[in-house]
């Protein structure tokens, strides 16, 4: 169904972002990360106590096709 649409102002568009007036019958946005965190990393907030001994955060990994988007076509 059409639209009217007035002035349009875009900031900023990120990667795995779609921006899209119109019409429109599938949109399908892939986007991959891979994050590695160690204890206590993602921890928001006030006040925050952390106690954290000695800890290992591996990154190594074998499997190097995990991130492919080739299954999302």
């Amino acid at each position: 169904m059409p639209a009217i649409v007035g002035s349009i102002s875009v900031n900023s568009i990120s990667s795995g972002s779609i921006f899209h007036v119109g019409d429109v019958q599938t949109i399908c946005p892939v986007s991959y990360a891979k994050t590695y965190a160690g204890a206590g990393s993602f921890n928001t907030g006030d006040n925050l106590r952390l106690h954290n001994g000695y800890n290992v955060t591996y990154t190594h990994d074998p499997d190097v096709n995990d991130n492919s988007p080739t299954a999302n076509f």
